[in-house]
């Protein structure tokens, strides 16, 4: 498969110590010799791969040194997209690396798309879809866990698990053409009846082990949808910058500070959150605030984490209560905060109306209890979980749908066997089974999707 030359900035942009813009596709080492001169005269194209070269970038047109620059040479097919790679490494100012790259374009470069080079890697057979997904999941990794998740996808792991179970079903339907072939045989019916229950089933516990660890996965994916709520001076902006480490949120002893929703991401025990303080919520006069209010039962009802603070030394009021009963059936840490002043709550009322909630206390202003309420939410997510280094993680939304349509199907097609459907029927559901997995490593999948997922990624990746 051949493409033109493509070329983008591979770093982000901004003032930095080096910039790369890197150089893909067969006249590679053609269009960077127009530009590049080293020590020594010699061209690009004639020295050995995976060498590095100190030289300028000369402007065809002026004859003018452009940029002092460090050239690495990768000859395909033994580089990401198997094509030849031309990384020119430059100094990390605005201006220069604009202008690596204008010359470039300037001189028989196309400008990337987005996740062009990546889409490159897979249509050139270097990567699979689910690594090629990987790549992305990798670099907006917030967390260690999560950057290990998105590695071992990149590695194949999870592409070999698919390919495995692929197998397994290409041999079910084979003994399948046999039965239908030879349909005078009892004997072969018997035993194709009887494997295709066995190694159905094996594909089935395969792909539920999956699903199993596809919440954990796509929360460190993703990141947990944590909302901070409570009414207002209970201490949700100090909670907000406890957990930051940061002062974020304005704190005050007004209450109705916090006006909209802020939102920051956090790590808490390897658990990405995606941290939302609210406005406090009371019945209010301030169009303002109530805006704020409004806004903040809006990603309540969005959240996969409620944080609902109380105050120590507050009597509850019914708006806590309400509260309380807002966030019923969700997954709630109910934090009574301020523990430094002087009790006015009443614990045993709290506590009945946490008993389907962990319950932490805090006094923010002295640092404690920030620790304990670190744990529950870690907990809350990963307790009891394996986090063997060797366990395959599925975190990507596309491949959880596919993966549940694949157990229907599986599901279907043993059904069918058990109810004495034609064994030709029961095929139908196993190579729509087949299908299924294959679209999550690219075997079987639509162009359209293949551009739509690339178009996601980053300019230069």
């Amino acid at each position: 498969m051949e493409f033109d030359t493509i070329a983008a900035i591979s770093t982000p942009m901004g003032e930095g110590a080096i910039a790369i813009v890197r150089l893909s596709g067969d006249q590679a080492f053609e269009i960077a010799d127009r530009l590049f001169r080293g020590v020594g005269g010699k061209r690009l194209k004639d020295v050995a791969s995976h060498t590095i070269h100190y030289g300028h970038i000369i402007d065809p047109k002026t004859g003018q040194v452009a940029e002092e620059v460090m050239v690495s040479v990768m000859k395909g097919p033994k580089t990401f997209t198997k094509e030849d790679v031309i990384e020119i490494n430059c100094h990390g100012g605005l201006v220069s690396v604009n202008r690596v790259l204008q010359l470039l374009l300037n001189n028989g470069a196309r400008l990337a798309e987005p996740g062009e080079f990546t889409k490159r890697a897979f249509l050139n057979g270097r990567i699979d879809l689910s690594q090629a997904e990987a790549v992305m999941d990798l670099i907006r990794a917030k967390t260690d866990r999560a950057m290990n998740v998105a590695l071992g996808q990149m590695e194949g792991r999870l592409s070999k698990l698919i390919q495995k179970l692929r197998q397994e079903i290409l041999e079910i339907l084979a003994h399948v053409e046999v039965n239908i072939d030879y349909p005078e045989y009892d004997d072969v019916e018997e035993m194709t009846h009887q494997m295709l229950l066995e190694k159905s089933s094996y594909v089935k516990r395969e792909i539920e082990k999956l699903l199993q660890t596809s919440q954990q996965g796509k929360i460190l994916r993703e990141g947990l949808s944590t909302v901070i709520v409570g009414r207002p001076n209970v201490g949700k902006s100090s909670l907000l910058n406890s957990l930051v480490h940061e002062n974020k949120a304005i704190v005050t002893d007004i209450p109705g500070t916090t006006r909209d929703v802020i939102e920051e991401y956090v790590n808490v025990r390897g658990v990405p959150l995606r941290l939302l303080d609210t406005a406090g919520i009371r019945e209010t006069e301030d169009i303002v605030e109530r805006i704020g209010v409004e806004k903040s039962r809006q990603v309540l009802r969005e959240a996969d984490l409620i944080l609902l603070v109380l105050n120590y030394s507050d009597e509850l009021t019914s708006e806590d209560e309400n509260i309380f009963k807002a966030v019923e059936g969700m997954d709630v840490i109910v934090i009574v905060n301020k523990t430094d002043l002087d009790q006015k709550i009443n614990m045993e009322r709290v506590k009945e109306l946490s008993k389907n909630h962990k319950l932490v206390t805090t006094s923010l202003l002295e640092d404690k209890g920030v620790d304990d309420l670190e744990e529950a939410i870690a907990s809350l997510f990963f307790e009891g979980s394996i986090e063997a280094g060797d366990m395959t993680y599925v975190s990507n939304i596309r491949h959880i749908a596919l993966l549940n349509q694949a157990l229907n199907a599986i599901d279907e097609a043993m059904q069918g066997v058990d109810m004495g459907t034609p064994i030709d029927i029961v095929q139908i559901d196993l190579t729509r089974t087949w299908e299924l997995l294959g679209e999550i490593i690219g075997d079987s999948v639509h162009e359209s999707l293949i551009d739509q997922l690339f178009s996601q990624f980053c300019l230069g990746k």
